[in-house]
């Protein structure tokens, strides 16, 4: 699990997320430095989880094999989605992507799909701090201002 990921798990809620990213803003603000903030939302993140790359992710980065393999397998496989408005149902489509928001594995899963993530933006000397699928990234610059 990311070192600075404010989801999911206890003790790690919003507002550690938020008194993070504001600790690292008003860091470089008392150095002296501009701050920069980013806010990234991805829009239906958990449904667009690739289920081959999150199995064979699974598989090679967590050696997840045999049984457990197969169980998440047949979790993500085959699942059905169908809407219901005032008394009538569409008819059920196969969901070829996504895990299910608010469950408790749906969750991990989302984690352990996007964890190389956290990893990209430090490869590129910038802060980050990550709550469910909102990611803040932040930097900070030295002010070099010249005056003509």
């Amino acid at each position: 699990m990311p070192d600075l990921q404010s989801a999911y798990r206890v003790n790690h809620s919003i507002e550690t997320a938020v008194l993070r990213v504001l600790s690292d803003i008003l860091d470089a603000l008392d150095r002296g430095h501009f701050a920069v903030l980013t806010l990234l939302d991805i829009s239906a993140a958990f449904d667009t989880v690739d289920h081959a790359t999150l199995l064979c992710r699974l598989q090679t980065t967590y050696g997840i094999t045999g049984t457990a393999l197969v169980w998440i397998s047949s979790y993500l496989h085959e699942r059905k989605i169908s809407v219901r408005y005032r008394g009538t149902s569409s008819t059920p489509s196969s969901l070829l992507c996504g895990v299910p928001q608010g469950s408790v594995i749906g969750s991990i899963l989302f984690l352990l799909y996007t964890a190389e993530f956290p990893g990209l933006i430090e490869d590129v000397q910038l802060n980050r701090h990550i709550y469910s699928d909102d990611t803040q990234i932040s930097s900070e610059f030295v002010q070099n201002l010249v005056c003509a």
